[in-house]
C-alpha cells in the first residue's frame, strides 16, 4: 500500500506516526522542531488522511506499510516516534525492522490490549455526519456535538473533514475503523526489542499505568520512561515545548560518543 507522506529537513531520519482518527499533520508541532536537525517523514496510516483505504487493518500490516515507505526511499537506519495507536504501529515495526531502528519513542501508549471502549461516542458522531448530506463544517460540528461533548475533540476530528464536490466527507475510513476496533484496542506481544526505547507518559492519562510496567519490560527491556506533568493523552499538543525537549535530548544522546 502506497501511503501518503511528506518529508521535511535533512539529516538522520525520524519517522512520525499519528494516532487513531489522525493524520500526518497531528504531529506537526514535533516535526517543526525536529526538521531543524533531522530528516522528518510524516505519514498518513492506511484508512487515514490521504492514504488509501482498506478493510484490512492490523498492526503488522500498518507497520509493514511504514517500512515499505522507508524502503522505497532507500533509507537504512531511522528513528521512529508514534503517538497512541501510532505508538503501537511503531512498536510493531520492531518485529519487521528492529535492527534498523536507532531510537523508538512511544507517546502515551503501552504494549497491551485495552479493554475499555473509549470511542463509541466518536463513532456515533462520525456515522451521524455520514448519514447526512453535510454542506458546511458548522453543520458537521452540530451533528458531532450531539455525541461528542468535548469541543477540542470535535475540532480534532473536523481536521479530517474535506469537501467532495458539493458535500463534506471524512478522510478516514469510518466503517473500517469500526469493524476493526477490537484489533485497534488489542495487541499481540512483540519479541523483546533491545534497542534504545523511550516511553513518554502524560501524567493525567490512563493509557500507561503501573500494571503495564511488566509488559513494557518484557517486550522493551532497555526502555526508559519520562512523565510529563499536568498533561493528558495529548501531551505533545498540551506541552509541546516540554515534549520536544525530552525527545531531542533522547535523540541527541544517541549521537554522543560512548553512549
Amino acid at each position: 500500500m502506497n501511503l501518503h507522506y511528506q518529508i521535511q529537513g535533512q539529516g538522520q531520519t525520524v519517522v512520525l506516526i499519528h494516532g487513531l482518527f489522525g493524520s500526518a499533520d497531528n504531529l506537526g508541532l514535533l516535526a517543526r522542531v525536529l526538521k531543524e536537525q533531522y530528516q522528518v517523514i510524516s505519514l498518513d496510516l492506511r484508512n487515514h488522511g490521504r492514504s488509501p483505504h482498506s478493510e484490512h487493518f492490523t498492526y503488522s500490516e500498518m507497520a509493514q506499510d511504514v517500512v515499505d515507505v522507508i524502503n522505497q526511499l532507500e533509507i537504512q537506519d531511522f528513528s521512529v516516534i508514534g503517538h497512541s495507536m501510532g505508538g503501537k504501529v511503531a512498536m510493531a515495526m520492531t518485529e519487521l525492522a528492529g535492527e534498523r531502528i536507532e531510537n523508538l519513542i512511544v507517546l502515551d501508549m503501552a504494549p497491551v490490549a485495552y479493554q475499555v471502549h473509549r470511542h463509541q461516542n466518536v463513532f456515533a458522531g462520525l456515522k451521524a455526519v455520514n448519514q447526512q448530506t453535510v454542506t458546511s463544517r458548522k453543520e458537521a460540528e452540530q451533528l458531532l456535538s450531539q455525541h461528542v461533548m468535548e469541543p477540542g475533540v470535535r475540532q480534532f476530528l473536523l481536521k479530517s473533514l474535506y469537501k467532495e464536490q458539493e458535500s463534506f466527507q471524512w478522510r478516514f475510513n469510518v466503517n473500517a475503523l469500526i469493524n476493526n476496533y477490537s484489533t485497534i484496542m488489542g495487541w499481540s506481544a512483540v519479541s523483546p526489542f533491545s534497542g534504545r526505547t523511550l516511553f513518554i507518559k502524560g501524567q493525567d492519562s490512563e493509557y500507561i499505568l503501573a500494571e503495564h510496567r511488566e509488559h513494557i519490560a518484557s517486550q522493551f527491556p532497555h526502555a526508559k520512561a519520562h512523565m510529563v506533568a499536568n498533561t493528558g493523552h495529548w501531551l505533545h499538543a498540551e506541552k509541546p515545548d516540554t515534549v520536544n525537549r525530552i525527545i531531542l535530548s533522547f535523540l541527541e544522546k544517541d549521537t554522543q560518543p560512548n553512549n
